[in-house]
């Protein structure tokens, strides 16, 4: 588990679980349970990644834990047993600490290692662990964003690290990093590590910016600002990381900004301004919007703050049509409840008409809106919204059906909840889904045929509950990050 929900397409899913079946993690087989935490010292905002087999100097081979905290300090534990760290570094530079919470409390009290890193087990000497952290100098004041990339084995800073991070993209003004936190998980794609910025609470002036950087040098390579011309247009997706499809390009979904309704004869706006769109990049000679989808009513979704950006976006597996047409698809759901399935080979621009430009929207699907991310297993999709149950909607002919094939009895309250699945192939398959509540997190395990059927559920404080948590699934064992630790779920011995 190497990257925000198992790879690239952001589907979520673990096909190569082995050990937890329904059969052993239902209640009344009595055996799964939570076996330990890992403390740590700081909120773990970011999704736990998973490396097998890997050599810790002195320490010998180990399955590695590696958890990024607020307070910007980075650990390495045991992923079988637990216990103290097998190292444990703070990205912090001299005089500095992590930053305050910018008088907003989406982040709080501390900001430091926010979006979920990405690793590379074959950079550097030994795999290498990318991150983006934020924190100020306490004597000056002044805040900083950089890219480091951190030795798997030791936490050394690898390829001259860290690099602050810097930026221009005219005519907007020059990317201020007290401004924006990295909220979306980072990408790895074809050597480049992209990033992307989201604000805080909307507050102050911002823009929507996208950075890649060379993952072997750290140099910056391209940048991009979706609203140049404008203002907002902040990309985070509850977290969510930027997908990308085999062919390297990159999709995601922006917040509530500045969309252009004047068309160029080629349908883009006239300015460049993309704020609540669907958006293709490439980076293939740089960073730029090769195509993109906005919602009919996208300016006034913007102006109430009903946009896109609180969900994430998902590229699907190749379907076929009716027609025998191999379709190439993306989905995502923001703030309006709508599930807009669109064709990655022509998203459909923006008309003031109708959603019919879209491949296929799905109005009203989540009732509350979504902030969260969805997940995909066998030819359905899996989505939890803001005081919804978690909704499994099947596919048909390159179409979803627009009635969900099953649902939870449970309902999940705000920010509604990003499941995780596990499966050996196409066997086995559970869908995990975290419930945040005023008494505590709660861990839920389903039948992903069935969401009808609850195979687990830990009870409320059996961990403390943080705001956008996306349980890891690895060999045998479930793991949460919580506001201290990351709680550790398996099989009882």
């Amino acid at each position: 588990m190497l990257t925000y929900h198992n790879d690239n397409a952001r589907t979520g899913q673990n096909l190569t679980e082995q050990t937890l079946t329904p059969a052993n993690v239902t209640t009344s087989f009595g055996k799964f349970s939570k076996l330990f935490e890992d403390v740590v010292d700081g909120k773990v905002d970011a999704q736990p990644l998973i490396k097998t087999q890997v050599t810790i100097p002195t320490l010998g081979t180990h399955d590695v834990l590696y958890v990024a905290t607020e307070h910007d300090t980075v650990y390495a534990f045991d992923a079988d047993s637990g216990g103290g760290p097998l190292w444990h570094v703070s990205v912090l530079g001299t005089g500095e600490s992590s930053s305050d919470d910018r008088g907003c409390s989406q982040v709080s009290p501390e900001i430091g290692i926010t979006s979920t890193p990405v690793i590379d087990p074959a950079a550097g000497p030994h795999g290498t662990i990318y991150l983006v952290a934020m924190s100020k100098n306490t004597t000056s004041g002044a805040y900083f964003q950089r890219i480091h990339a951190l030795d798997m084995t030791t936490g050394a800073e690898e390829f001259g690290g860290p690099v602050t991070v810097m930026a221009t993209f005219s005519p907007s003004p020059a990317f201020a990093p007290q401004q924006y936190k990295e909220r979306a998980g980072l990408l790895l794609l074809n050597g480049q590590l992209i990033t992307a910025w989201a604000s805080h609470c909307d507050a102050g002036a911002y823009n929507g910016w996208i950075m890649a950087y060379d993952q072997n040098t750290l140099a910056q390579t391209s940048v991009l600002d979706v609203t140049p011309n404008g203002s907002e247009g902040a990309i985070w997706q509850a977290g969510g990381g930027l997908a990308a499809d085999s062919t390297g390009n990159i999709y995601l979904l922006d917040a509530n900004g500045t969309f252009d309704t004047s068309l160029t004869m080629q349908g883009f706006p006239t300015k460049g301004d993309f704020g609540n769109g669907f958006l293709k990049l490439s980076n293939s000679s740089g960073l730029q919007v090769t195509d993109y989808f906005e919602p009919f009513n996208t300016v006034s979704e913007s102006n109430g703050d009903t946009d896109l950006g609180s969900g994430g976006a998902m590229v699907l597996p190749d379907m076929i049509d009716k027609n025998g047409l191999t379709r190439h698809l993306a989905v995502g759901a923001g703030k309006d409840g709508n599930i807009y399935l669109v064709d990655r080979d022509n998203m459909g621009k923006w008309t003031s008409a109708n959603n019919n430009n879209a491949y296929q929207p799905l109005s009203g699907a989540l009732s509350n809106g979504e902030w969260a991310n969805p997940a995909y297993f066998n030819g359905t999709l899996y989505y939890g919204g803001v005081s919804d149950p978690l909704q499994a909607f099947a596919f048909s002919l390159a179409r979803l059906v627009a009635m969900p094939s099953s649902k939870t009895t449970a309902v999940f309250n705000y920010p509604g909840t990003t499941p995780s699945i596990s499966a050996n192939a196409t066997s086995n398959a559970i869908v995990w889904a975290i419930e945040s509540g005023a008494n505590g997190g709660v861990l839920h395990a389903y039948d992903a045929t069935n969401l009808a059927t609850e195979l687990y559920n830990s009870g409320p404080s059996s961990f403390a509950a943080n705001k956008f948590m996306t349980p890891t699934i690895a060999n045998g064992k479930v793991y949460v990050g919580t506001p201290d630790s990351v709680a550790v779920f398996g099989l009882m011995p």
